[in-house]
């Protein structure tokens, strides 16, 4: 359709109204127009009937145009009077018409939109209102939609997030539970060893809250940042280094492909550090033995990126959406000690937001690998 049929569709609310006050001027016209034919002129006999003796009981000239000049004086007041009388009624009668149209087209949707919203005040997520014809309304009702499904996202994620915290307290719970009751019973010494395991599973719930807390503390913007311009490339390489032994031991090939030139950004350098201590080390816990890490950075537009690329286990495309979430795993059966707490890449990302970056992933599909691409905004472009 062309872009000027749009620009006047009748869908539009406005050009509804503007047809509707037209419609009313249109109608006046008409009525006044008929009137003025079918009643002024066909009572014409009527009006002058009464004058005709007048007329010829006139007895000089001087009387004969006084009595001609009253006549055309009542018959165009009558004439006047009647025409506009019949086009105001009739004009009345449309415009009410076409103002109940668009008063039903108007309020109705909008009395459910404010009772739906109550609804969804009351905690009711799933509701949703119907879609009007009009463009304003109906972008309306698409923009309640939309906020009413990303309210019961939140809900839903809020539901699932008090399920996965509780899952993940209750196994180091249920292990020093266990180590409890086997001495309370006899069936486990009170040795050193015994003490050391549960001590592991204690520093295990200590690590789960001190994720908690450092996710709920950068949710909220708590967290405190320290921005400097700084090289991205010698700090690559530093975290390269130090992650360097571990991939090693897991007999995989860690690689960088850094530019010569340096890499000026303005970030945190501790958060950045973070980030990509995190990014590598889950690449190193997904990439199996003999696999191949690589890390490499760029300049972009206005960023510089940071790709961490793995020949490793690969991510489902159904998955891709939801890796960022809190607790979120790829395989559900994985277990915290071999998984971990599914907290890491949700900080990793809100850290990145903070920094006036971005964090995402791509991937092939299972067993094609993966990369993750960390921005940050170069020495000069930052907000």
């Amino acid at each position: 359709m062309p872009k000027l049929l749009i620009a006047f569709s009748f869908r539009q609310l406005r050009w509804k109204i503007i047809a509707g006050h037209m419609l009313v001027v249109i109608v006046g016209v008409l009525a006044l127009s008929l009137a003025g034919e079918f009643l002024v002129l066909r009572g014409l006999p009527f009006e002058i009937e009464p004058y005709l003796a007048a007329l010829s009981q006139a007895e000089s000239p001087a009387a004969f145009e006084a009595v001609t000049t009253d006549l055309l004086e009542a018959f165009y007041r009558s004439a006047v009077y009647r025409a506009l009388l019949v086009a105001a009624l009739s004009a009345i009668l449309v415009g009410l018409l076409t103002s109940l149209f668009l008063a039903r087209e108007i309020l109705r949707p909008l009395w459910q939109l404010a009772q739906s919203s109550q609804r969804l005040a009351a905690g009711h997520y799933n509701e949703r209102v119907a879609v009007p014809t009009s463009t304003e309304l109906a972008l309306v009702a698409t923009n309640f939609n939309q906020m009413a499904e990303a309210l019961e996202q939140v809900e839903q994620q809020r539901v699932a997030l008090i399920g996965n915290v509780s899952h993940e307290l209750r196994t180091p719970l249920t292990g020093i539970e266990g180590y409890l009751e086997g001495m309370m019973d006899g069936v486990l010494p009170s040795d050193t060893e015994t003490f050391a395991h549960m001590y592991q599973e204690v520093r295990r719930l200590r690590r789960l809250v001190d994720d908690l807390q450092a996710l709920s503390r950068i949710e909220a913007g708590q967290i405190g940042l320290r921005p400097e311009k700084f090289d991205l490339i010698p700090l690559v390489k530093r975290v390269v280094t130090q992650l360097q032994p571990q991939a090693e031991g897991q007999d995989l090939q860690l690689l960088v492909d850094l530019p010569l030139a340096k890499m000026l950004v303005c970030a945190d350098a501790d958060r950045t550090a973070q980030v990509l201590l995190n990014l590598i080390g889950n690449a190193i816990h997904y990439t199996p033995e003999g696999g191949r890490i690589t890390v490499g950075v760029t300049r972009l537009a206005q960023t510089a990126q940071v790709a961490v690329l793995d020949t490793g286990i690969g991510i489902p495309a159904e998955a891709l959406p939801y890796i960022f979430e809190r607790f979120y795993r790829v395989d559900p059966s994985r277990a915290r000690s071999s998984g971990g707490s599914g907290i890491g890449l949700t900080i990793s990302r809100h850290l990145a937001w903070a920094m006036g970056g971005e964090l995402h992933a791509t991937s092939a599909g299972p067993g094609q690998g993966s990369t993750f691409f960390f921005t940050l905004p170069l020495a000069g472009n930052e907000p």
